[in-house]
């Protein structure tokens, strides 16, 4: 990598991952791996999403070297939301979204973001714990929350970067960690990889 070489592969479809770390100056090639996301049991949610984040980077990392790839940091992430030691997953449905919506109503909860970096046998992880404190929520708040079709494809059912902003009362923690990629951690783990910043 040279001095200014700011490209890295990325093992996410998150639009939200690019979008973060496109605004550091990164430019990506996505890397498309599958894992299995099954939650073991008895393992707690920070275990949860750094075991995934890891499992993302190995895979991607497979692709990268099955298909001849340049060599290049490779980065993976996982989010995952949490509350009373639940893993809250992305809602299966209607019903389960409502379900999600419903227990973080006028509470707290955390979301965690879990950013693993990889380039040959050098493995890094970071991850941020944010506390985010939802105002109560009324059914007809919920249901047009549900109308808006946010909520199917994400973590907790919820975006913190979309409509249900305004469902967020206060957070103790990183913003960007919410959305899906906690910047200082990010930034932190892509230096020891030798980028610099800003």
């Amino acid at each position: 990598m040279t001095a200014n070489d700011t490209r890295i592969y990325l093992s996410s479809g998150s639009p939200r991952r690019r979008e973060i770390l496109e605004q550091l100056g990164m430019h990506l090639e996505r890397i498309h791996a599958d894992i299995d996301e099954s939650v073991r049991a008895g393992e707690s949610a920070v275990a949860y999403t750094e075991r995934l984040a890891l499992s993302k980077a190995e895979a991607g990392w497979q692709v990268v070297e099955s298909c001849g790839l340049p060599s290049r940091p490779l980065l993976a992430a996982d989010t995952t939301v949490a509350m009373d030691g639940e893993i809250f997953g992305k809602p299966e449905n209607a019903d389960d979204a409502r379900r999600m919506l419903r227990a973080f109503s006028g509470r707290s909860h955390q979301a965690i973001t879990s950013v693993a970096l990889r380039e040959g046998d050098k493995v890094r992880l970071k991850t941020s714990v944010t506390e985010v404190f939802f105002r109560p929520l009324s059914e007809q708040d919920i249901e047009r929350y549900l109308d808006s079709g946010e909520p199917f494809d994400k973590a907790g059912a919820y975006g913190i970067q979309g409509k249900a902003g305004v469902f967020v009362e206060r957070i103790h923690g990183s913003h960007s960690g919410v959305m899906g990629l906690p910047i200082f951690e990010t930034a932190a783990l892509l230096g020891e990889f030798g980028f610099q910043f800003p």
